[in-house]
């Protein structure tokens, strides 16, 4: 497909157009809303992240700063406040008085609508209407952005963002030669930037950065960023993000930047942080699982993209995504999310190769590399779904019916995709029933284990049982819970801001404060310490929770202590 043959394809400004593209943006959005759906209010909230931003934006609301960011009385200054503002307005908007999990997952769930509807906008522009709704699909419907849409974080409205600007980028760079934009445009992309900078620090610097860098030595030409206006651009940016870092600033005397930047950042560049140091390639390895039902065809899409690399619309999304990937395979500390903002780009090479039949319109795709990644992405799809299956026996030593019989109906939807692409002739016809056969096994998957499986799992959810038990044992209406040795997050977030987490002679001296109304949640390996410090004195064991701490890969069993009788 020529780059002329692209252009040829953008559509134009006719009522029937519009109307039409309108439609396929109101069916992917509900695709999205419907792939997302699944577990978002039933899911609790999971440890450590979720329950730390959550937790903190709760705070946010209950102490009316809008600041400083805290974890109960701990400074929180490891990402900037957007986020926070974000979370605290959809609680404060929906419930303030609720303390639930799923309206703090609010940004994250349009977060992750809009990246998909942006990636249709941008995929569009660059590879044709029908190439643009099929990586937005392929966005929808891959596995990480799944997880992110239900999990109360940065990463789903951070990629909203950064989809955003890259879009606004990759209109000025493909029309490089035409007639410059006007000053709207520029200033898109740097609101947009701002917005971005606010909701994790300087990423979008490297994302877009990264793509401009890119480009420049590969054409050998950079005049075209002009159109951007950098200097007025940087004045927006400066005017949304610094009144907010001014005041944190002053606030912390600098504490926050010291934190942010010193420990947090500069921390991840250094070394891995919290045991996550990995080495490079490591987000090739795992690809084909986040980018899940669809990693297969990326990998038969790289001849398609190399044979084109000169059009600039296949040309931009290399740029997009190389320089980041590189950057997040160099730095050490490494998690499954972090590549995601390369995802748009690669579902856009990833659609437009595959309506173009890989490059090879009426044969079979290239037999060596196409076994190659048949078997790759149903073995990783495959031990992806049957890990769903073995989970609850695993945690809970039951079988999920649910997930056993979902089993068989994912992996024989994808083998249908497969087969599909195999067979000979009807190429776009045959790329439309292989994409609606993965999302259809997609769906499911998402479905059962989210709606059904992963919350019906007690063991994973300790917090829960917990909070539960600690809400049933109140012995006055403020009592507080001290836990020994069961520090996670989602605890404070459930039992309540005031929960004391500590060891076990924290909690006997907690008990021992308060003897009338304490409660303490012990460890059993805390449990020594906790009884040495109460002094003789014997507690009531007032229920039992047992699970699995997936965080340290550790069974732990806490008993909950009331006053003695």
């Amino acid at each position: 497909m020529s780059e002329a043959a692209v252009q040829a394809t953008v559509p134009g400004g006719g009522v029937a157009a519009r109307l039409r593209g309108a439609v396929v943006y109101a069916l992917l959005a509900v695709l999205s809303f419907g792939l997302f759906a699944p577990g978002f209010l039933d899911l609790p909230p999971f440890d450590r992240d979720e329950a730390r931003f959550a937790q903190a934006s709760s705070q946010m609301l209950e102490s009316g700063d809008l600041i400083d960011i805290r974890f109960q009385d701990e400074p929180r200054w490891k990402k900037p406040v957007g986020i926070y503002w974000l979370q605290s307005a959809a609680t404060a908007l929906i419930d303030a008085d609720a303390k639930v999990i799923w309206t703090y997952r609010v940004p994250s769930l349009l977060g992750a609508v809009l990246s998909v509807l942006l990636t249709a906008w941008a995929g569009t522009r660059l590879f044709g209407p029908a190439a643009g709704a099929l990586a937005g699909v392929m966005l929808a419907g891959c596995v990480v952005l799944g997880v992110e849409a239900r999990m109360a974080k940065t990463d789903a409205v951070l990629l909203a963002t950064l989809t955003a600007a890259q879009a606004v980028l990759a209109a000025v760079y493909v029309g490089r030669d035409g007639p410059a934009p006007g000053r709207g445009v520029a200033a898109l992309f740097w609101v947009v930037a701002g917005v971005s900078v606010l909701v994790k620090g300087p990423i979008v610097a490297l994302v877009s950065g990264g793509t401009v860098a890119a480009l420049a030595l590969w054409d050998r030409r950079i005049a075209w960023v002009k159109r951007l206006r950098p200097l007025m651009g940087l004045g927006i940016v400066a005017a949304i993000a610094a009144p907010w870092l001014i005041a944190i600033a002053i606030q912390t005397k600098g504490a926050f930047f010291a934190e942010s930047v010193g420990h947090d950042m500069l921390g991840k560049v250094a070394g891995g942080q919290e045991g996550k140091g990995l080495p490079p390639g490591y987000y090739l390895g795992t690809f084909w699982i986040t980018f899940a039902p669809w990693s297969f065809l990326t990998l038969l899409a790289l001849p398609w993209v190399w044979a084109r690399r000169n059009e600039a619309a296949v040309r931009f999304c290399v740029a997009w995504i190389v320089p980041t990937w590189v950057v997040f395979e160099a730095v050490p500390t490494k998690l499954l999310h972090y590549t995601s903002p390369t995802f748009p780009a690669i579902a856009m090479l990833t659609a437009a190769a595959a309506l173009d039949a890989f490059g090879r319109t009426e044969e079979r795709p290239r037999r060596t590399l196409f076994i190659a990644a048949a078997a790759l992405g149903a073995l990783t799809y495959g031990a992806l779904t049957a890990a769903v299956a073995v989970i609850p026996w695993l945690v809970d030593q039951r079988i999920d019916w649910a997930a056993v019989a979902m089993v068989p109906v994912v992996l024989g939807l994808f083998t249908l995709a497969v087969r599909t692409l195999a067979v000979r002739g009807g190429a776009r016809r045959r790329t439309g029933v292989a994409v609606a056969a993965a999302l259809t096994s997609a769906a499911v998957l998402y479905g059962v284990t989210y709606q059904f499986v992963l919350p019906r799992i007690d063991g994973l959810w300790i917090s829960r049982s917990a909070a539960a038990a600690v809400a049933a044992a109140r012995p006055c209406p403020d009592s507080v819970v001290a836990s020994a040795g069961y520090t996670e997050p989602s605890l404070v977030f459930l039992a309540g801001t005031r929960t004391k987490l500590g060891g076990g002679a924290m909690a006997a001296e907690h008990m021992k404060a308060d003897p009338a109304c304490a409660l303490a949640l012990v460890e059993e390996r805390q449990e020594a310490e906790f009884r040495s410090f109460l002094g003789g004195t014997e507690p009531r064991a007032l229920a039992q929770v047992r699970g699995f701490n997936y965080n340290n890969g550790r069974r732990i069993a806490l008993t909950l202590y009331g006053p003695a009788r």
